[in-house]
C-alpha cells in the first residue's frame, strides 16, 4: 500500500519537471536577438548627383514643360539630397532597356558587400546559418536569390531558404517575422535575413505622374541582418525583439489599389502610387496601433488613454483635446520609421505627436540613401547607433509601411551601448546638415519661368 503513494508521487513530479522544462525549452526558443546587421554601401561612382539626374531626364524625349515643372516639384520637395545611389544602367543612359543581367549585376554587388560584412562583423560562417530568408519585392528570378545567396556563400545542404517577392517596403518586418516564426520550432537557430530592393530594371520611362514619383523616391540599398534565439548568445547581441504586429487592409479595393506595379497606358512598366495611398496608410497605422499599444504601454498610459475617451464621449462639447490621444513616450524611447518621404514621415510624426529629434533618423535616412524601399529601417537604425543615441534598456519601435497595403512595427529591447557608425562612418558628423535645401531649385528653376507646354530643354 505504501508503493502506490510514492509511485503517484513519483510520477506527478515527473510530469511537473517536464512540463517545466517543456516550458522553459519554449520560451528560450521564443527570444528572437539581433546580433548584428549591416548596410550596403553601394560605390561612390552611382551617386546621383544633380547635374546626373538632369541628364537622366533630359533623355526622355516623351517629357514636355509641364512634366519638367511637375518633376522639379517633386525632387525639391522630396528631401533626398545629391549622395543616393542608382542602378548602374541609368548611369550608362541604359534605364529604357535593362537587362536581366543588370538586375542580378545590382544584387551581386549588395550580396558582396552586406551579407559578407555581417557575417565578417559577427565571425558567424555561411555554413552556421540554419535560416535565410531574403525579400526583394519587384525581381523575382529563377533560380531565386535565396538560392543565389545559397550558392554565393557555399550555405550548407539543409539550409531552411526562403524568398519573399512582392511585399513592397514593409518586407522587411514581414521577413523578421517569417524568421521568428520559424525559431519557435527550432531551438538553437542561426537565421539571415535579407532585405531589397531591384531598381535596375524598373526605372519609368513614360509621362504618367503616378509612376513619375518612384524615380523621384527610390534608390539603391540593401541590409542584412543576423537573428538568433541560442542563448549562448545572448551576451553579444545588439537587441532582443520583444513583439511584432502587422496589419493588413488589403480587403479594401483603395488600400489594394494605393500602389501598384503596373504598365500606363503605353505599355510601359512602373510603380503607380495613387492619391488614395495617404488615407491607406492612416488606416492601416490605426489598425496596427489599435493591437500594438496595449503590448508595449504602461498601465496607467492605457488607463489615462481610456478615461479620457470616455470623457470625450460624455462631454464631447464642452472639452477640447488637443495633441495626440495617447502618448507612445510612455514606452518608447527612440521611433526607427520608414522614411518613404516627406509626407509619410510628417504624416507619422504628427499622429503620435513626436518631436523634429525623434524624426531625425529617418529624415536624415531619406536625406543620404533615399528611399531604399524594405531596407530603409536598417539604415535609420544604423543612424541612430552612429549617433550613439541606443543605450542599453532603451526602447526602440520600428514603423514601415508596404504596399497591399500594411503597416507593420516590431518593439526592440536595447541589450548594451550601441555606438558602430556602419554605412554612416563616412559621412555621420555631417547629419544633420547646416540646410535640407536641395540644389535642384537653384539649378534648375529656370524651368518655372518658361512659356509654353511642351519641346525639349536643355539640361
Amino acid at each position: 500500500m505504501e508503493l502506490l503513494p510514492l509511485l503517484t508521487v513519483l510520477l506527478l513530479a515527473h510530469a511537473m519537471a517536464y512540463l517545466a522544462w517543456h516550458a522553459l525549452a519554449r520560451r528560450r526558443r521564443e527570444r528572437c536577438y539581433l546580433l548584428d546587421y549591416a548596410c550596403h554601401k553601394p560605390s561612390d561612382d552611382r551617386k546621383v548627383t544633380t547635374e546626373m539626374a538632369g541628364a537622366v531626364i533630359e533623355r526622355n524625349k516623351r517629357l514636355g514643360l509641364p512634366d519638367y515643372r511637375f518633376l522639379l516639384k517633386v525632387i525639391v520637395n522630396s528631401g533626398i539630397g545629391e549622395h543616393t545611389y542608382s542602378p548602374r544602367n541609368v548611369l550608362d543612359g541604359r534605364e529604357e532597356c535593362a537587362t536581366h543581367y543588370d538586375a542580378l549585376d545590382e544584387m551581386d554587388a549588395f550580396f558582396d558587400d552586406a551579407v559578407r560584412a555581417v557575417l565578417d562583423k559577427t565571425g558567424v560562417s555561411p555554413r552556421d546559418v540554419d535560416l535565410l530568408v531574403l525579400n526583394v519585392g519587384s525581381f523575382s528570378p529563377a533560380p531565386s536569390l535565396a538560392a543565389r545567396v545559397v550558392s554565393r556563400f557555399g550555405m550548407r545542404e539543409d539550409v531552411m531558404a526562403y524568398n519573399l517577392s512582392g511585399m513592397g517596403c514593409s518586407a522587411g518586418l514581414v521577413s523578421v517575422d517569417l524568421a521568428r516564426r520559424v525559431m519557435l520550432t527550432r531551438p538553437r537557430t542561426m537565421a539571415l535575413v535579407v532585405t531589397s530592393e531591384s531598381c535596375a530594371p524598373n526605372w519609368y520611362n513614360g509621362t504618367d505622374k503616378s509612376m513619375m514619383l518612384g524615380n523621384c523616391l527610390f534608390r539603391c540599398g540593401g541590409a542584412a541582418a543576423l537573428l538568433t534565439n541560442d542563448p549562448a548568445f545572448r551576451s553579444r547581441a545588439k537587441m532582443e525583439l520583444r513583439c511584432l504586429v502587422r496589419a493588413h487592409i488589403g480587403a479594401y479595393d483603395d488600400a489594394h489599389a494605393a500602389a501598384v506595379h503596373r504598365e500606363d497606358a503605353d505599355g510601359r512598366l512602373g510603380v503607380s502610387l495613387s492619391k488614395d495611398l495617404p488615407k491607406a496608410a492612416v488606416r492601416a497605422f490605426s489598425q496596427n496601433l489599435q493591437r500594438l499599444a496595449p503590448r508595449i504601454l504602461p498601465a496607467a498610459e492605457l488607463a489615462r488613454f481610456t478615461l479620457r475617451l470616455l470623457a470625450g464621449k460624455l462631454m464631447r462639447r464642452k472639452l477640447k483635446f488637443e495633441g495626440p490621444k495617447i502618448n507612445f513616450k510612455t514606452g518608447v524611447d527612440h521611433f526607427c520609421l520608414h522614411p518613404g518621404g516627406t509626407a509619410v514621415i510628417d504624416a507619422v510624426r504628427k499622429n503620435l505627436g513626436l518631436t523634429t529629434y525623434d524624426v531625425e533618423p529617418a529624415t536624415m535616412t531619406l536625406h543620404r540613401w533615399g528611399n531604399t524601399s524594405a531596407s530603409s529601417l536598417w539604415y535609420v537604425l544604423s543612424y541612430m547607433e552612429a549617433k550613439r543615441r541606443l543605450k542599453a534598456g532603451d526602447r526602440v519601435l520600428m514603423v514601415t509601411f508596404g504596399s497591399g497595403f500594411k503597416c507593420n512595427s516590431c518593439y526592440w529591447e536595447v541589450r548594451k551601448d550601441l555606438d558602430d557608425a556602419g554605412a554612416w562612418e563616412d559621412c555621420i558628423d555631417d547629419y544633420p546638415p547646416e540646410t535640407m535645401v536641395n540644389p535642384y531649385t537653384e539649378k534648375f528653376g529656370w524651368v518655372n519661368d518658361l512659356q509654353g507646354g511642351g519641346g525639349i530643354l536643355p539640361f
